[in-house]
């Protein structure tokens, strides 16, 4: 009977031992850090979020979700009260969107800062602050899986459209089109074979017109230079073209003396001979009208009115 109330106490003193062990590494163990709450509110989304979530600062655990509650005063919007760490740099500008661990799809809090160096929020009592939840990675994936399935449903109406048997047919014929130019273009070669073989003899025969090109521009060469020495003897001083200057000064200078002393003289003889020529032709007139006057001479003028032996004409 004594050794089994020895064995007794010795239970009660082991599980008492292992009881204080334990409640003295939880004292140990216990967290001692300061937290304060925040409020996300939002209208979104928010699937895998549990409350005991994750909550990280730039990748960094700061704190957890402690509950996720509908909001009594606005319906449709969802309260996430969060405890995170006092010193964490939650400020103005700081806002929290949804993350998803691995392929798991728990989802945590995930905090971040459009800049660095705003005022920290100010949160605690009753007046809680709120961060504002952004769309996540899925939440962008959907919108932008939804605008590409739009596109893709207006490409797949576009192609059921270009597709029509109007635009078939019209298609097959341009691709018989395009088969005849290529069978046009494929015998372009053959054509230009005979072309090609007379290519060396036009190569050759361009050669040689160079050449006669090059000798006849020595030849224009040396033509010019003939030019130029025989342009310096003709504007040489005493030269040519001087010479041509002076015969033409003294040549106008005797037509200038020949105006002003002979052409006076030759006018007067011109004149003198013309009234010569003329009373040359009024004594040939006289003759051929009065013959007769080489033997009696010229008769008299017929008397006027007035004077004696006049008569007036008879009708």
């Amino acid at each position: 009977m004594e050794n089994r109330s020895h064995a007794l106490m010795t239970g009660i003193f082991t599980i008492a031992l292992l009881v204080a062990t334990v409640l003295i590494g939880l004292w140990f163990n216990r967290d001692k850090t300061e937290l304060v709450q925040y409020e996300i509110v939002t209208t979104q989304s928010i699937p895998g979020l549990n409350p005991q979530a994750t909550v990280r600062y730039r990748g960094l655990e700061i704190g957890r979700v402690d509950t996720i509650d509908f909001d009594p005063r606005v319906t449709g919007q969802i309260l996430i009260r969060l405890s995170v760490d006092e010193a964490s740099p939650i400020t103005s500008t700081t806002y929290a969107s949804l993350g998803y661990q691995g392929v798991t799809g728990i989802a945590f809090i995930q905090l971040n800062d459009e800049r660095t160096g705003s005022p920290r929020l100010a949160t605690g009592g009753e007046r809680i602050a709120r961060i504002p939840l952004r769309p996540g990675l899925l939440d962008q994936l959907e919108d932008r899986g939804l605008a590409i399935l739009d596109k893709a449903e207006k490409i797949t109406t576009s192609l059921d459209e270009l597709l029509s048997p109007e635009n078939r047919a019209t298609m097959l014929g341009a691709f018989e089109s395009v088969d005849r130019a290529a069978d046009a273009y494929a015998a372009i070669p053959q054509r230009l074979d005979p072309v090609l073989d007379r290519l060396p003899s036009l190569i050759t025969k361009a050669d040689r017109s160079m050449d006669s090109i090059d000798t006849l521009a020595t030849s224009a060469t040396s033509m010019t230079r003939n030019y130029d020495n025989l342009a310096t003897r003709l504007q040489a001083p005493d030269g040519p073209i001087e010479r041509l200057n002076s015969t033409i000064g003294a040549l106008g200078a005797a037509t200038s003396e020949l105006e002003l002393e002979t052409l006076p003289h030759v006018v007067q003889m011109t004149d003198e001979a013309r009234a010569s020529l003329r009373a040359v032709r009024r004594t040939a007139n006289s003759f051929s009208d009065r013959p007769q006057s080489i033997l009696f001479g010229t008769p008299g003028d017929a008397p006027g009115p007035g004077e004696p032996g006049f008569a007036p004409p008879t009708k």
